[in-house]
């Protein structure tokens, strides 16, 4: 599947939530990751993390009538697992929809992009808004604003007992721009780049 047609399956996901009544800002993100995955052809369930029936349950919660293809799904190694776990252990309220998230933010954070552009986001800005309604105490523990990829690599290799990097503060490293500069960069959706998104999906997260 092209842009074009990751374009349409992002248009028909969030209609069908609007219809459904489903979270604007949720069916926005959610259909973005799917949309994204699309793009890259392939097997939908692998390039976004979720198994058959984990897609087929995401179809419920957000996105009624919607028949996912039928997947294989992802097999995830170590460094995915460990995201996981840290990102389950995070979750606001454990809700079905934010197991869901972790398998597919997991997944998507493997990709070479900023994990902004690997969600099928507009910008960073909404990235930090999902962060913080589905995970807020990452959220919180990022005070420093450190790029989120960055961020997670460095909560995985603290939960297993060695370093990231030999600098004992961030300030003193020569990669303090890698790690907190600009996430600039185009979006990899093509309905971004249009400005064609549900309105005002930033006002959602205070309903």
């Amino acid at each position: 599947m092209g842009e074009a047609g990751g374009e349409a399956l992002y248009r028909d996901l969030v209609a069908r939530g609007a219809t459904a009544g489903a979270d604007l800002f949720d069916c926005h993100v959610a259909a973005a990751i799917v949309a994204v995955a699309a793009q890259e052809g392939g097997d939908l369930g692998a390039h976004c993390g979720l198994g058959a029936g984990e897609l087929a349950d995401l179809a419920a919660i957000l996105f009624p009538g919607w028949s996912p293809p039928p997947t294989l799904g992802p097999v995830p190694e170590a460094g995915e697992l460990a995201l996981r776990e840290i990102l389950s252990m995070h979750m606001a309220r454990g809700s079905p929809l934010e197991r869901l998230l972790v398998r597919m933010i997991a997944r998507r954070s493997l990709r070479p992009n900023h994990l902004w552009q690997d969600l099928g986001l507009a910008n960073r800005g909404e990235l930090s808004l999902l962060i913080q309604r589905h995970f807020p105490r990452l959220a919180q523990r990022n005070s420093a604003d450190m790029k989120w990829k960055k961020f997670f690599y460095r909560m995985m290799c603290s939960s297993e007992q060695f370093r990231l990097c030999a600098a004992p503060v961030c300030s003193e490293c020569d990669d303090f721009e890698a790690c907190f500069g600009s996430e600039d960069g185009e979006a990899l959706l093509a309905r971004v780049a249009n400005g064609r998104m549900p309105p005002n999906p930033r006002t959602e997260l205070h309903r």
